[in-house]
């Protein structure tokens, strides 16, 4: 039975922390590695593959997000396995709670999702002082205000088959505060699938190419819209939850304000 004094994470789950501050984390989300790294460095001991960020993280490897290399996991002897609703598979979080490791789970599907979840990551799950750049992040998007034209928008995230940004997304949500309209904000999928010649019949004013999970670029991309201004955005900026919040109003914006057709020029 659990210890009605154990925390709850985002899914109000109790977490078994214990009665000390966790000294070995793993963490199984790129932006939440991020988070704990620019916090307290030396707290991370496993990161995924794709945890990019700080790029001198020097720790120990254990798979991918979907995934994870479980047994590399537990050899870690962590204290704390931090995870993702969205990102992580539920049955290896699972397994991970059945061998004794204590897992918290964020979930967050706006920006205010974002700021409450990592507060409480850091300062509840991993006992540490509320870091200055979680409060700079809030000042930076404290401050946005919305595009004027607020232009029809879609986000495609993959191609092959064609995948975009639907409803009840972190990425829409910036999006939508930066002025954008998302055209598949009320789709019953949050990732619907829309054929191209569907995704043209609705008339975009504005294509947002993220570089990731899918890596659009120049090249790869803005060809299938031709005569629709275009945004090459980077993908850290606008799909992760950590310090990258400081900046990415700035960096989105600067996307945003000069967009391109392809085969022309920027279109402003």
């Amino acid at each position: 039975m659990a210890d009605p004094t154990d925390p709850r994470d985002d899914l109000d789950l109790p977490v078994p922390l214990g009665p000390f501050p966790p000294r070995r984390v793993v963490s199984l989300v790129p932006s939440l590695t991020e988070a704990v790294a620019a916090t307290a460095p030396g707290l991370l001991v496993g990161a995924t593959h794709w945890c990019s960020h700080p790029a001198d993280l020097a720790v120990a490897r254990i798979g991918g997000t979907k995934s994870p290399d479980l047994p590399g996991v537990l050899a870690l002897a962590p204290d704390l396995v931090i995870a993702n609703d969205e990102e992580n598979r539920r049955p290896d979080l699972d397994a991970l709670r059945a061998a004794g490791v204590p897992v918290w789970v964020t979930d967050i599907r706006t920006l205010e999702d974002a700021f409450r979840s990592l507060d409480r990551l850091l300062t509840v799950a991993c006992r540490l002082p509320r870091p200055a750049w979680l409060d700079r992040a809030e000042a930076a998007w404290r401050d946005v205000r919305p595009t004027t034209d607020d232009p029809r928008t879609i986000v495609p995230i993959w191609r092959r088959p064609w995948m975009v940004l639907g409803r009840d997304t972190f990425a829409g949500d910036l999006l939508h505060r930066l002025g954008l309209r998302l055209v598949h904000a009320d789709d019953p999928e949050r990732y619907p699938t829309v054929p191209l010649p569907e995704l043209l019949a609705s008339r975009p004013e504005l294509v947002v190419l993220p570089d990731e999970p899918y890596r659009f670029t120049a090249e790869d991309g803005p060809e299938a819209f031709p005569g629709i201004p275009v945004v090459l955005a980077d993908g850290r900026h606008l799909t992760w939850y950590g310090p990258s919040l400081v900046t990415a109003p700035t960096v989105l914006r600067q996307a945003i304000d000069h967009p391109f057709t392809f085969g022309g020029e920027t279109t402003s």
